[in-house]
C-alpha cells in the first residue's frame, strides 16, 4: 500500500509530496518531490489509499458564522464582544484546542495567520481531488487527513529544535529518525530532505499517514465529530514510529 503526505504552501513553491510505499516490515520513499502544483499532486497521489495534507482543511464555525453576520447588511447587530477570550475562540478550531491540550503547543491559526492562503488553495485541492472519486471527510474518516507534522515528531519523542531553518538540525533529525525506523529506505532522497525543510515534512505527512491508516492516530470524540467534519481534524499519531511495520501486513 502507498500513504502521501504533501507538504502544502500557498504556491507550488514551498510545496512538497511524497510517496511511501509499505510492504511486509518496510517502507520505502518512493518519490518525493517539491515545487508541485496541483495537477502534478492529483496525479501522483492516484493510487494512495492514505493521504495526509499539512494544511487546515477547514476554519472555526464561530469564525465563519461572525464573518457571515459582519457582512450581512440586514443582520440585526453587528456588536461583538472583542475580548481576547471570544477572539481566541475565532481563531482557533476544535482541532486546535484538542492539539494544544495533548502538545502544549498552539497550531497556527487558520483565520487569522498567513495559513489562510495556504487553506485557500487547500479548499480548492480538495474539490479537484472529489472530481477524481475521492470523497472528502474533513474529520480524517477517509482517505485524506490533516496532519502536523512537527507536532507528530515531538509525539514520537523527536527533538524538533531548528530543522525548519537548518540543514544541520534536520541531518541530525534524519539521523535519529533513521535509527529508529530502521525499516524505512529513504536513501535516494535523503539530500532532498536535507536541502529543503518542505521535503523534509511531506515525508514525515506521509509517515503520520500511515500511522492513521493503522488506526495509530487520535480521532475526534463523538462530540467533536460535527465540528471536525466542518472544521478539519489533525490525526495525531497514538503510537511510537517503530510500530508504523506490521508483521505479516502491508
Amino acid at each position: 500500500m502507498i500513504t502521501a503526505g504533501i507538504d502544502l504552501a500557498a504556491e507550488p513553491k514551498g510545496t512538497a509530496l511524497a510517496l511511501i510505499e509499505w510492504s511486509e516490515g518496510s517502507g520505502k520513499l518512493l518519490d518525493l518531490q517539491v515545487g508541485v502544483d496541483d495537477r502534478v499532486i492529483v496525479q501522483g497521489i492516484s493510487n494512495a489509499e492514505k493521504i495526509g495534507i499539512d494544511c487546515a482543511l477547514g476554519w472555526p464555525m464561530e469564525f465563519v458564522d461572525f464573518v457571515s453576520n459582519h457582512n450581512d447588511p440586514n443582520a440585526k447587530s453587528h456588536q461583538v464582544e472583542g475580548g481576547m477570550d471570544w477572539r481566541r475562540r475565532l481563531s482557533y478550531r476544535e482541532t486546535d484546542r484538542a492539539v494544544r491540550a495533548r502538545t502544549g503547543r498552539w497550531p497556527l491559526s487558520v483565520s487569522t495567520d498567513r495559513l489562510g492562503l495556504t487553506a485557500m488553495r487547500c479548499a480548492g485541492l480538495l474539490g479537484r481531488l472529489e472530481k477524481t472519486g475521492i470523497q472528502i471527510d474533513r474529520s480524517g474518516a477517509g482517505v485524506v487527513i490533516e496532519v502536523y507534522p512537527g507536532a507528530t515528531l515531538r509525539l514520537w519523542g523527536f527533538d524538533t529544535s531548528g530543522y525548519r531553518k537548518s540543514i544541520d538540525e534536520r541531518k541530525r533529525l534524519l539521523g535519529q529518525i533513521l535509527e529508529q525506523a530502521n525499516w524505512l529506505d529513504a536513501s535516494l532522497f535523503e539530500d532532498l530532505m536535507l536541502e529543503s525543510c518542505d521535503a523534509f515534512d511531506a515525508v514525515i505527512a506521509a509517515l503520520a499517514s500511515r500511522a492513521a491508516f493503522l488506526g495509530l492516530s487520535e480521532p475526534p470524540t463523538q462530540s467533536q465529530m460535527p465540528q471536525a467534519r466542518i472544521e478539519g481534524w489533525i490525526a495525531l499519531p497514538v503510537c511510537n514510529i517503530t510500530e508504523l511495520v506490521v508483521p505479516g501486513r502491508s
